[in-house]
């Protein structure tokens, strides 16, 4: 049975960048660091085929594994030699290889008993190429130079190992909780202190994985210890509140609503009962549990510190039917004091309006027709400007020009228009075939002063009118490059 937390939706205005940057370094390391490890393990094989050390290892290993189930307790191998036992039936030397080869704990068990398990000179042979042939290639292997090992814990692992991964299916079920999971804990922490969180989370889960695997040589790779204290994290966040749970049992799924810290001793109980009776799975249950009690604990023990959720994050986003009323309400106010005259208090008004909805285009056109009853002022500049931006956002060109043929007759004396307003109505202009317009345009462009872009336009102005064997005025405006490109 799956449960897992789904109480928001993505903010894709304002993605989860570090969720996302941590989903993409994970596929970037499988893909471009650890897919030269089939080329390794293969290489590997082939060696240990030829130097026929499967002939010496294979015995010893089905006795290996018969005497730590019977003697190490480890009743959950049992499955291990049942399935060795059947590759050695079926001569699959290929697997059995990769299955002796991988197995760290069985290398260190024959480095230790190599003088009790051959004679001299099957040790010696043994000890030469298998040493050789485990420096060549094993330890190459990206879950053996970065995983995390038990037996030689370091800093750099704690971290390398939660991005390495064992296959695509691990790969692609780690990334998508990771999205799942991410986006909201990201969203309640910040970037900076989700990312420190979610890595501290990797490094916890890892230390209590060592714990319980003291002397292991078996290495642990994957983010799902670090995204199982994302799931702690999540549900620490929101506490005794009510949220909404996705669960899914065999073809069934649905949703239901709980306590979030309710869940908690849910998934811990289930992680640890896998542990110890699930058996042999190759499934990290105690780097979940260590991963969940994690981010639970981090968020308990630093919920009112550093790890302090914005406020923002409970107050979501206003209902849009709420919006609409709030601004509907907004907007009857300012047009009232236009009505009334008041000029100041609406532009006041509209101003206020457009700080929280910048995406209404209407609160900008009103704005620049009450700048225009001071056009010696230079915000009667700054909103034609940004309304010529608008219209040409919004793929209305001939609106544009209206604006700057406007400008030029109340505004320009007091404040002129920058070169580039001039060069944008000049393309604009061109492309509707307005070539009155595109001429003035020039001339202003010219007034302006910048000479880079005067010669472009130039340029311009003689292949359109080529174009269109509008000679004269090609001709014209090829006399005019030439003397600016003189002077």
């Amino acid at each position: 049975m799956l449960i897992i937390p789904a109480e928001n939706t993505v903010n894709w205005k304002r993605p989860p960048w570090v969720t996302l940057g941590l989903m993409l370094a994970c596929l970037l390391v499988f893909i471009l660091y650890q897919g030269r490890d089939p080329a390794r393990l293969e290489q590997a094989v082939t060696r240990y085929l030829q130097d026929d050390l499967l002939t010496l290892e294979a015995p010893v290993y089905e006795d290996y594994l018969e005497r730590r189930i019977r003697f190490g307790q480890e009743t959950g191998r049992v499955h291990e030699l049942q399935r060795f036992q059947t590759l050695r039936e079926q001569d699959e030397r290929g697997w059995q290889a990769v299955t002796l080869l991988l197995d760290r704990d069985f290398y260190q068990y024959l480095l230790a008993n190599r003088d009790l398990l051959w004679a001299p000179a099957e040790r010696d042979r043994w000890q030469e190429q298998r040493v050789a042939l485990d420096e060549a290639y094993v330890q190459k292997l990206s879950a053996q130079a970065l995983g995390l090992v038990p037996a030689h814990l370091t800093l750099h692992t704690l971290i390398s190992y939660q991005f390495l991964h064992g296959g695509w299916g691990h790969l692609l079920g780690n990334l998508l909780f990771l999205f799942l999971l991410g986006f909201t804990v990201e969203k309640a922490l910040g970037a900076a202190r989700f990312l420190v969180a979610y890595l501290l989370c990797g490094i916890l889960s890892g230390l209590v994985f060592a714990a319980f695997s003291p002397g292991s040589l078996t290495p642990l790779v994957g983010a799902s210890g670090a995204i199982s204290g994302l799931m702690g994290m999540y549900v620490a966040i929101y506490g005794l509140r009510k949220i909404r749970f996705f669960y899914f049992l065999g073809v069934y799924f649905n949703y239901f609503r709980a306590p979030a810290l309710a869940l908690l001793p849910v998934w811990l109980g289930k992680e640890i009962y896998d542990y110890w009776f699930a058996g042999a799975t190759g499934v990290a249950y105690m780097a979940h549990a260590g991963g969940l009690l994690a981010g639970a604990g981090l968020v308990g023990l630093f919920g009112r510190s550093w790890l302090q959720v914005r406020e923002v994050f409970f107050e979501g986003p206003e209902p849009e039917q709420a919006q609409d009323a709030r601004f509907t309400a907004g907007y009857a106010q300012a047009m009232a004091s236009l009505g009334r005259m008041e000029f100041d208090l609406a532009r006041r008004q509209f101003e206020a309006l457009r700080a929280h909805y910048p995406d209404r285009p209407i609160l900008l056109r009103h704005l620049y027709q009450l700048a225009k009853l001071r056009p010696d002022l230079p915000a009667y500049r700054e909103l034609a400007r940004e309304w010529m931006a608008e219209s040409l956002k919004r793929q209305q060109p001939e609106q544009m020009i209206a604006i700057w043929q406007e400008f030029l007759g109340q505004g320009e004396a007091h404040h002129p228009l920058a070169p580039e307003d001039h060069n944008r109505v000049l393309f604009a202009s061109l492309r509707l075939e307005q070539f009155k317009v595109a001429e003035k345009a020039f001339e202003r462009l010219r007034s302006a002063g910048d000479p880079v872009l005067v010669r472009e336009a130039c340029r311009l102005l003689v292949q359109e009118f080529e174009k269109r064997q509008m000679e004269p005025k090609a001709r014209h405006y090829r006399q005019q490059l030439q003397a600016l490109d003189a002077g």
